[in-house]
């Protein structure tokens, strides 16, 4: 049976914390900016952590990755 391999795409958009969360960034964050206010630009900003209806479905995606 084949090795499982860890989904690249999901590894390059996720990150791995210190206590074994994971990390994301936001979306909305590419272009027009002029249609936001600052508080929501700012805010845009700041990583986030995913959510627990997500968690399990792609901790499996990077399984292979610590």
């Amino acid at each position: 049976m084949p090795k499982q391999k860890t989904h690249r795409g999901s590894a390059k958009r996720f990150k791995r914390t210190g206590s074994g969360g994971l990390k994301r960034f936001r979306a909305y964050t590419s272009h027009r900016f002029h249609g936001k206010t600052k508080k929501q630009r700012r805010q845009l900003r700041k990583a986030s952590m995913v959510s627990s209806g997500d968690f399990k479905r792609i901790k499996a995606m990077l399984s292979q990755m610590r």
